[in-house]
């Protein structure tokens, strides 16, 4: 808690317990239509993700990681099977439910940043704020936490064009964790940074992720990624073929 004894941004709570699925999917099948042919990203695959871990998902390009991404992060929808987040069929919300649940409970970090360009890093860590509708004042408390909590509380007014690509990392990092979600999802988000500021990026969510809580699921190819992983999920056309567990940290 914090001064004035409301939950920060960095104290996520979890409804239903460590030992609970954050996510299941359960025979989730994904189809996509190329011209006159369909094309099956994703084959009945069934899992579960712990809450509050740092779990992996690996496979080669082409294999289905960001379709499952985009299946957790209520952007896309399966053809057949069912997806469960933080507790809720997704299946049975209507269209601005789910726009509104995803708004409230998922955080998404890319590869690309993603960071609005004429806005200072202060009023892109806001931005998810507003679309919740939080009141000015706890908006402006949780952004400087979250930029404080990331090493950029000088660079508030900069914007992503002043900033080296760590930082943006580090913004994008702050927009995902600001509105407290349980779930963090992150495509590739050491992809564009060279080998040392990736490490840093790294560090920065396990440590972040130990003090919220939060559920952070990442698609990647990162040697340096993978190493801290608590879950490894491998994928293969489709398909699950791999589960390994490295225990609570």
């Amino acid at each position: 808690m914090n001064a004035m004894g409301k939950m920060s941004p960095l104290e996520a709570a979890t409804p239903a317990g460590d030992t609970a699925a954050v996510v299941r999917l359960s025979g989730v099948a994904k189809t996509y239509r190329s011209g006159a042919v369909d094309v099956a990203a994703l084959k009945g695959l069934s899992l579960e993700i712990p809450y509050h871990r740092f779990s992996v998902v690996i496979g080669a390009s082409g294999s289905g990681k960001t379709t499952l991404l985009n299946l957790i992060g209520c952007i896309d929808s399966p053809t057949r099977g069912a997806v469960e987040v933080c507790g809720q069929k997704i299946a049975e919300l209507a269209d601005d439910a789910v726009s509104d649940f995803r708004a409230r409970n998922i955080g998404f970090i890319f590869q690309t940043f993603s960071l609005v360009p004429v806005l200072s890093a202060y009023e892109n860590v806001e931005y998810p704020l507003l679309l919740v509708g939080m009141a000015p004042a706890e908006r402006r408390q949780r952004t400087l936490e979250m930029l404080e909590a990331v090493g950029l509380a000088g660079q508030a007014r900069q914007r992503p064009n002043q900033l080296s690509g760590g930082q943006r990392q580090r913004v994008a990092i702050a927009r995902a964790l600001v509105k407290g979600p349980q779930v963090v999802l992150a495509d590739e988000p050491t992809a564009n940074l060279d080998s040392a500021t990736g490490a840093s990026i790294i560090e920065l969510m396990r440590r972040v992720q130990t003090q919220s809580h939060t559920t952070f699921i990442f698609a990647t190819h990162d040697p340096q990624l993978m190493s801290h992983a608590d879950e490894i999920y491998a994928i293969r056309d489709g398909e699950l073929v791999d589960h390994k567990s490295g225990g609570t940290r």
